[in-house]
Order: C-alpha cells, then sequence, then structure tokens
C-alpha cells in the first residue's frame, strides 16, 4: 500500500477484533512516530504501550467510557515532554506529538491495522493510571488493533472549500 492509499484508507476504528497485534508490527507503528519530524529535532515525545486488559480498561474509564479503548489489544499514550513554545506561539509538543501520531495511524493503516485518535480523556485520571510525571502531558490515547468493522469514508470538504491561493 503506498502513503495515498494509506491515507485514503485509514478510518477512525471503534470496534476492534479480539486479536494480538504481532509484535513486529506494533514496533513498525511505534517507529514510524519515532521518525516523524519535531520542531529542533526536540523529538519531544514519549509513548507508553499498553497491552494488560486492566490497564486498558481503566484508560477507557478515564477516556469518558468509551469501551473500545479497552477493547483495543493495545492502547498507546502520546506524551509531550518539553515546554518550547515556536516563535509562532504554540507549543511545539502538541504539534510535534500530532505529527508523530498521524504518522503512526498511517503506518497502522498500511499494515492492515486501526486506530482512533483520542482527545477525549481526562488527563489526570490518564496521568495516574500510567505513573506519568506531573511535568509530562498525556496529548492522545491511540487505541490499536485489527478492526472489527469497515466505516464508510467521511464527507470531506473540497479543495476549494480550505484552499486560498495567495491570501486569505
Amino acid at each position: 500500500m503506498n502513503l495515498m492509499q494509506a491515507i485514503r484508507a485509514r478510518r477512525s476504528i471503534r470496534d476492534f477484533q479480539d486479536r494480538s497485534v504481532e509484535e513486529e508490527k506494533l514496533l513498525a507503528v511505534l517507529e514510524a512516530g519515532r521518525l516523524a519530524p519535531s520542531a529542533r529535532n526536540l523529538q519531544d515525545w514519549r509513548f507508553i504501550v499498553v497491552r494488560d486488559a486492566a490497564t486498558r480498561q481503566r484508560l477507557a474509564e478515564a477516556a469518558r467510557d468509551q469501551q473500545f479503548v479497552g477493547q483495543a489489544p493495545v492502547v498507546i499514550a502520546a506524551c509531550g515532554t518539553s515546554d518550547l513554545v515556536m516563535t509562532c506561539g504554540q507549543s511545539a509538543y502538541v504539534i510535534d506529538v500530532a505529527i508523530a501520531v498521524d504518522h503512526m495511524t498511517l503506518a497502522a493503516a498500511s499494515l492492515g491495522l486501526g486506530t482512533c485518535w483520542i482527545g477525549a480523556f481526562y488527563e489526570e485520571k490518564v496521568k495516574e493510571i500510567l505513573g506519568v510525571p506531573p511535568e509530562i502531558r498525556v496529548v492522545a490515547l491511540l487505541p490499536l488493533g485489527y478492526p472489527a468493522e469497515e466505516p464508510r469514508p467521511r464527507a470531506r470538504k473540497s479543495l476549494d472549500e480550505i484552499v486560498a491561493w495567495e491570501h486569505w
């Protein structure tokens, strides 16, 4: 599968098969995140891989009781580690972690795996469950596994609706 095929194939998966993710596929997904670009090459992310069923269930509860989070055989907590604010005024870790997670979602799609980017969670609860230090931010949870569903593509705006040429 080439990159554009993976982009077109990727869906938010909320139903997973009761099937483990092979170690080599999990490592390939993590490697995709590791290779992502970051501001000043800080690589200001850490990924906590959760496979323990009881811990995944606790994460599901911390994610506003989204039970599919715990159903996935793997949940990756994507964390930001720096306090760098870029010249544009944006916190680098949020953007850097987002790029890394996006790389991971596309790698997963290319390997026949499904993901769902989760931002609906209570960060302090997740930090407590996973032992994340206070100065580290949990940016996203990423359930990962084999899809038990095949969602249809969602409507996308046309390029004319989202692109301006030369000025607003």
